[in-house]
């Protein structure tokens, strides 16, 4: 069973009592770094996130149903008090826990129920190759993207798309679309070419460090709209059938001479930075 699969077990098994991201990752048999790309990439949505609207929705049922005590649910829930509990109901629902037990109807609330993966998503990978990898310092245009809608990165990639060939100091042609700073549920997202330094550099570009460290470089042949699919069976079964782990580190994808930005279409590189033997 890959590690989301044995998350979405966890979580269901356990979310009515207090249950950490760290729990969650030790019983997915893979580091949270690991578990929150992977859940991310997966299901669009963060590990607690899901664990947070999977516990109001069953708080909701009970109150849609006539609980007497507000105060009683919320500590079912893991909820410490009134207030807190209201909160978050608010926040998820856009309504009070007082008002759904008066109106008793759930038909407008959006429930989170729990997530059955579609395994026919699921992308055949090609045998990657390690390699050594190579310190570059990557310089473009970067934002912050939620696993839940990473629409904007074509956009992104748009307003790169003028300066290629005339960024000061580029090295080559070659395109990197860096991923780093992921927490649960969001990350960066860094369009850009590698340059000699970061000296003259235009206003509101950003930089990101690659080391030379060990890299599993898989190959991702299909329209570049697809790649999800082939992340996820990065995260979901090379990663943990390999016996390597990855290292916290920003993963990156290559776009060189064999991809055509015009069509989607070619040869996409995505290189995974692996912890030392």
């Amino acid at each position: 069973m890959d590690p989301v699969n044995k998350a979405l077990w966890c979580v269901e098994s356990r979310f009515a009592s207090e249950i950490s991201l760290d729990e969650i990752a030790d019983v997915s048999g893979v580091s949270r770094y690991h578990l929150c790309r992977a859940f991310g990439t997966a299901t669009g949505q963060s590990v607690m996130r899901y664990v947070r609207g999977r516990r109001l929705t069953e708080a909701a049922r009970k109150l849609a149903a006539g609980a007497p005590d507000i105060l009683s649910v919320a500590l079912d829930w893991g909820y410490g008090s009134h207030e807190a509990f209201t909160r978050a109901f608010r926040e998820q629902f856009g309504l009070t826990p007082d008002a759904l037990r008066e109106r008793r109807d759930l038909e407008a609330l959006t429930l989170v129920e729990p997530i059955m993966l579609d395994d026919t998503l699921r992308t055949k990978l090609e045998p990657p190759r390690i390699a050594p990898g190579k310190a570059r310092l990557i310089a473009g245009l970067q934002a912050r993207f939620e696993d839940a809608n990473t629409s904007g990165i074509p956009m992104l990639w748009q307003r790169f798309g003028p300066h290629i060939g005339h960024v000061p100091g580029q090295l080559g042609m070659t395109c990197y679309g860096v991923c780093l700073n992921a927490e649960d549920g969001s990350f960066d997202y860094l369009a850009g070419v590698e340059v000699r330094s970061a000296d003259e550099l235009p206003n509101g570009f950003t930089i990101a460090r690659l080391a030379a460290t060990e890299h599993a470089v898989f190959t991702h042949r299909d329209h570049i709209s697809s790649i999800k699919n082939t992340f996820m069976a990065i995260w979901q079964d090379w990663l943990p059938n390999s016996g390597r782990k990855a290292a916290e580190a920003p993963c990156y994808e290559v776009y060189d001479e064999r991809f055509d930005a015009r069509t989607g279409n070619g040869v996409t590189e995505i290189w995974i930075p692996l912890q030392p033997l």
